[in-house]
């Protein structure tokens, strides 16, 4: 922290720590704190201490004895909060902050209200009302400064809370037991459907359960299909069967990672008559490799650290959707995998339809593949979802939603004709 201040790139230096205070995974971090503090000017240091003040209904009151018995503890270790930010269900009453600041010492305008809130993207303007910034500012002796810029933010939030039309997308994956595994996938979804005004309906697919018997029954009412990134063999062929359909019903399609690669294999099944085509990460032996370990890996006997981690750079050819969707002939996105597409076998695919419009220039390594004749069939070895912001939402998840979108309208105009008119 010390070397990103001392650049002079950076005015303020943001530093999350996780857990709970008295946890013993959070000392060494306390401690790292703890010397910052000590050896930083004081104006050149804040603390905010987030907490949480329960409320019990039985007595239909607010408490604060774990807040400043966590404060307490903070203390004990060296690290004094200059600010307590306080999670709460219930407004917090003048008495509540005066109590809080006089045990846990702290100014009462440094007691902030974090009260729950219907959608976490509606926080900072919350936290603006309670004058989180300007605490802030003064306690690190910066005087000069104006309000804000928050026009595109809650231009997005209006968007989201009153979205004019809603589609539904499938989330094929394995993971799906597990709340957190694709957040950051659902998070851009919220980004590309408020620019879109629309809401974003997701409908998770466990791909160990999808088969050829009941694929139509449980896709059917999609407007896209995204399969989502993943490692091992488990749900494999779910997910192929998956892709196979959205190809065949012109159903908008995104695969990110695996996705992409399972999407390769599919092609390779049932459109070059490859059958025995796979990836060596679940048949080390297959006849047919179309997804392969990368040239460079094989010699590596340990798996810790060998991936193709971070970002790279990606040619996009001319004339195809992924440049549509960038509007650029070069751009860098993250990657974490391992496995490949095996160009080997680059010239069939593209002779049967399906190119590779986005390239590594320097390995030459295929990072984007499409189907020419597909209203929307994409699919990227990189994670664009780890990109994706408020202000700066994935042009993939939002071109996607956009194709969802239009999906859907057709459909509906299909199923009645007179719709349109009578809208007019």
């Amino acid at each position: 922290m010390l070397e990103l201040g001392q650049d002079g790139e950076y005015d303020i230096v943001i530093t999350e720590i996780g857990g709970t205070v008295g946890d013993i995974e959070s000392l060494p971090f306390i401690e790292a704190v703890r010397q910052l503090q000590w050896e930083l000017p004081e104006e050149d240091t804040v603390v905010v201490h987030l907490t949480l003040i329960p409320y019990l209904k039985a007595a239909k009151e607010l408490k604060t004895k774990p807040t400043q018995h966590s404060v307490k503890m903070l203390s004990q270790e060296g690290v004094h909060p200059d600010i307590i930010v306080c999670r709460t269900e219930k407004s917090l009453t003048p008495d509540l902050r005066r109590k809080i600041a006089l045990f846990c010492n702290v100014k009462l305008e440094a007691v902030i209200e974090a009260a729950d809130a219907p959608t976490i993207y509606e926080v900072p303007l919350a936290m603006l009302r309670e004058k989180l910034d300007v605490i802030c500012l003064k306690k690190l002796n910066i005087v000069e400064f104006g309000e804000p810029e928050l026009s595109k933010w809650k231009e997005f939030l209006d968007k989201l809370k009153y979205p004019k039309s809603r589609v539904t997308i499938g989330l094929i994956g394995k993971y799906l037991e597990l709340q957190d595994a694709y957040k950051s996938i659902l998070e851009s979804f919220i980004h590309a459907g408020a620019i879109n005004e629309c809401q974003v309906q997701v409908m998770n697919v466990h791909s160990e359960f999808i088969t050829e018997d009941n694929v139509a029954e449980k896709l059917s009412g999609l407007d896209g299909l995204l399969v989502a990134p993943g490692f091992g063999h488990r749900g494999v062929e779910g997910k192929i069967t998956a892709v196979k359909y959205a190809r065949e019903k012109g159903l908008p399609f995104f695969g990110i990672c695996l996705g992409m690669q399972m999407a390769v294999i599919e092609f390779a099944r049932n459109i070059l008559g490859l059958k025995q085509a796979h990836s060596t990460e679940m048949d080390p032996d297959c006849a047919e490799p179309v997804i392969d370990l990368m040239e460079e890996q094989k010699k590596i006997t340990s798996k810790g650290g060998t991936m193709r981690l971070g970002s790279y750079p990606c040619d996009i050819k001319e004339n195809t959707l992924a440049q549509k969707i960038y509007g650029a002939a070069s751009i860098s996105e993250r990657h974490r995998h391992r496995w490949e597409f095996n160009n080997r076998y680059l010239a069939s695919f593209e002779k049967a339809g399906m190119i590779a419009s986005g390239k590594n220039p320097v390995t030459n390594l295929v990072e984007i593949i499409e189907l020419t004749d597909h209203p929307f069939f994409i699919g990227v070895q990189y994670h664009p979802e780890l990109k994706s912001t408020v202000e700066n939402p994935q042009p993939i998840f939002v071109h996607f939603i956009k194709a969802a979108k239009g999906f859907s309208e057709h459909r509906n105009e299909i199923k009645n004709p007179l719709l349109q008119s009578e809208m007019i």
